[in-house]
C-alpha cells in the first residue's frame, strides 16, 4: 500500500508500480529490492510547433507516464531493460559508446552520457553502476512525449542513486541534450520542460525564446482534459518532423534580413511575411504562416485563460488544429475526424492534434459531465470512417518526476 506520506495521486500507480518492482526482480534477480520512480507524459494545449521556433507553448503533464525500477550495482556497468522491448543493453561507465545503438536505449543512454559528462566536469569520477527497468502506461508513439518522459525519468533515477542533488532544470538539460545531440531529433525545449517542471492543476507557460516560464492555473474542478488516440503510430514521423524544422529554418533565413533584430522565426512580424511571401517556396511560406499566426493565437489563449474564459481558450485550440492541418500539413484523416466529431459535442470547448502530428492523439478540453457524450460521438464517427473505435482517456494533472515509496 502507499505510505502515509505519499500523495494521494500515487494510489492510481501503486498496483502497477508493485508489479513493475516484481518484474524488475524477475529480470535482474538477486541484489535487493529496487527503488521506484515515475515520470509523467504531457499534452500540449497551445503553441503547436512553436518550441523550436522560439515561440510560447502551453503544455501540461498528465497522470500517465514512465515507470522506472532501479538499483545500484557493485561494478561500473549500467544495464537497461524494458518491458516493452526484448533484450537488454549494457554499458561501461569507463567506455560509453559515442554512436547510437539504433534501439530505444539510445534515449536513456544519451541522458547517461550527458549526466556523466557534467559530473566529470566538476571532478566526480567515482560513480557506480546502475540497472534500470523501464515500463509504464503511456502509449509510445502517440504524441504524448514518451521520449521526454523516459529521458527525464532516467535523469531523476541517476540523480537519486548517485546522490547528485541536481536542480530540476539540470535534469531537463540532460534530457534535452540526449534527444537533440545523441538521438538526433531536432526537437524544441518544450517536452522535457513540461515533464520536468510539472505541477498538478496547472498549465506550464513556457517562452521558448528566453526560456522564461510560469505556472497558470487550469480549473480541473469544472473542466476535463481528454486524449483520443487514433491508433496511428508515428514511426515514420521523425523524418517529416525534421523536415518541418528545416522548412521553418529556411523561412527565418530568408525573412530575417527584413525583420530588424529578429533572432528566430517567432520574431518576424506577419506583415514581413506577407510582403515577401513571393520570395519563399510555397511550402516554406505556409510553415511560416502557421508559426506566426500560432504565436498570436497562443497569446490570445493565455489572455482567455487568465480571464476565466475557458470557451475562448478552447476555441483557440480548435483554430490551431485547422492551421496545423492546412498550413503546417501535419494532420491526417484520423486526427481530423476526431477533432471534427469532438467539437460537435455540447460541452466540448476545443480540440486539436497534440504532439508532432502525423498520427498519434488529439487533445480535447471539455466541461465535466460531457465525457460520455464525447465518447459516444467519437466511437460512432470513427467507426463509420475507419471501421474501428479510438481509445479515449480522461487525464488529471501530475506532480512531476519523482521517487515513489510504496
Amino acid at each position: 500500500m502507499v505510505s502515509a506520506s505519499a500523495p494521494l495521486d500515487e494510489e492510481r500507480h501503486a498496483a502497477a508500480l508493485e508489479g513493475h518492482a516484481r518484474a524488475f526482480e524477475t529480470s535482474f534477480r538477486a541484489g535487493g529490492p529496487p527503488r521506484l520512480f515515475f515520470a509523467p507524459g504531457r499534452v500540449n494545449l497551445m503553441g503547436a510547433h512553436l518550441d523550436y521556433n522560439g515561440g510560447p507553448v502551453m503544455p501540461t503533464a498528465i497522470d500517465r507516464g514512465t515507470f522506472l525500477a532501479a538499483r545500484p550495482r557493485a561494478d561500473r556497468r549500467v544495464v537497461f531493460a524494458s518491458l516493452r522491448e526484448a533484450g537488454r543493453q549494457a554499458f561501461s561507465l569507463d567506455e560509453l559508446p559515442d554512436e547510437r545503438t539504433g534501439s530505444w536505449a539510445d534515449y536513456p543512454l544519451g541522458v547517461l552520457r550527458s549526466t556523466l559528462a557534467r559530473q566529470r566536469a566538476v571532478g566526480r569520477d567515482d560513480l557506480g553502476g546502475v540497472e534500470i527497468l523501464f515500463g509504464g502506461n503511456l502509449p509510445v508513439g502517440a504524441g504524448l512525449s514518451s521520449s521526454a518522459s523516459i529521458c527525464v525519468g532516467t535523469a531523476t533515477v541517476l540523480d537519486a542513486l548517485w546522490e547528485l542533488e541536481e536542480a530540476p532544470l539540470e535534469r531537463v538539460a540532460s534530457a534535452l541534450e540526449a534527444e537533440r545531440e545523441f538521438v538526433g531529433v531536432q526537437c524544441g525545449i518544450m517536452d522535457p520542460y513540461a515533464v520536468g517542471l510539472a505541477r498538478p492543476g496547472h498549465i506550464l507557460w513556457l517562452d521558448c525564446k528566453d526560456r522564461s516560464w510560469e505556472h497558470l492555473p487550469l480549473d480541473f474542478s469544472h473542466l476535463s482534459l481528454a486524449v483520443a488516440d487514433t491508433g496511428v503510430r508515428r514511426e515514420l514521423a521523425e523524418g517529416a518532423f525534421n523536415e518541418r524544422v528545416a522548412e521553418c529554418g529556411r523561412a527565418f533565413e530568408q525573412l530575417a534580413a527584413h525583420a530588424l533584430g529578429a533572432t528566430c522565426l517567432r520574431d518576424v512580424p506577419p506583415a514581413v511575411l506577407e510582403e515577401h511571401r513571393g520570395s519563399l517556396a510555397p511550402n516554406v511560406a505556409m510553415r511560416a504562416e502557421h508559426v506566426l499566426r500560432e504565436v498570436e493565437r497562443t497569446f490570445e489563449a493565455r489572455a482567455a485563460l487568465l480571464a476565466g474564459d475557458a470557451a475562448g481558450f478552447g476555441g483557440a485550440m480548435t483554430e490551431a488544429h485547422a492551421s496545423l492541418r492546412d498550413s503546417f500539413e501535419v494532420s491526417c484523416a484520423e486526427l481530423d475526424r476526431l477533432v471534427e466529431d469532438a467539437t460537435s459535442v455540447p460541452g466540448v470547448l476545443g480540440s486539436r492534434l497534440t504532439g508532432a502530428g502525423f498520427g498519434g492523439c488529439s487533445v480535447i478540453l471539455l466541461e465535466r459531465g460531457a465525457e460520455e457524450d464525447l465518447r459516444a460521438a467519437l466511437d460512432a464517427g470513427f467507426r463509420r470512417a475507419f471501421g474501428r473505435t479510438p481509445k479515449l482517456e480522461v487525464f488529471h494533472g501530475d506532480l512531476g518526476p519523482r521517487e515513489v515509496v510504496l
